[in-house]
């Protein structure tokens, strides 16, 4: 599955997954309700931050994933990456797809590890797919999220070295 650098030009494929996905309220720590400017500046926010799309053979966006830094400064050797699928797009690999690419892109740009700073526990299929790329889980947050169905739920930390 062909994977290329995020452009302005698939920002329109882009949001309506990524909308739905954050007002659902499940997986990500942003206020449900993000309007679209700030959606696009915290997914699309420039250097050293990048953002790459996975598609289709017909150029579909199918998911997109965020790289960045995970601190400044002197912990600026550390990446964090996010990650959005189409729910279209579900079960087909582009979550793996994405990983992987973001794992290879993060050690080319000479990061040493990686860190999700807020995996919600109860996200079963992202904490199963992050632990099959390497991670662990470093810490727990207690009740860290609230979750709109199943309440306070514990935000994982997971890392892995490059």
């Amino acid at each position: 599955m062909p994977i290329r650098e995020a452009t302005a030009a698939d920002w329109p494929e882009i949001w309506p997954f990524l909308r739905r996905i954050v007002a659902a309220g499940e997986t990500y720590t942003w206020p449900r309700d993000v309007d679209e400017a700030t959606a696009r500046r915290l997914w699309l926010p420039g250097p050293p931050a990048r953002a790459v799309v996975a598609v289709d053979d017909a150029g579909t966006v199918l998911g997109t994933a965020k790289l960045a830094p995970n601190q400044l400064g002197p912990g600026d050797h550390v990446a964090n990456a996010s990650f959005m699928v189409s729910p279209a797009a579900a079960g087909r690999g582009v979550g793996r797809a994405l990983g992987v690419h973001v794992l290879d892109l993060a050690r080319a740009e000479g990061y040493r590890a990686m860190q999700f700073n807020a995996v919600v526990a109860g996200n079963e299929r992202a904490v199963a797919l992050w632990r099959s790329l390497g991670f662990a889980v470093v810490g727990r947050i207690p009740e860290g999220f609230r979750h709109p169905s199943r309440g306070y739920v514990d935000l994982l930390v997971m890392h892995r070295r490059l």
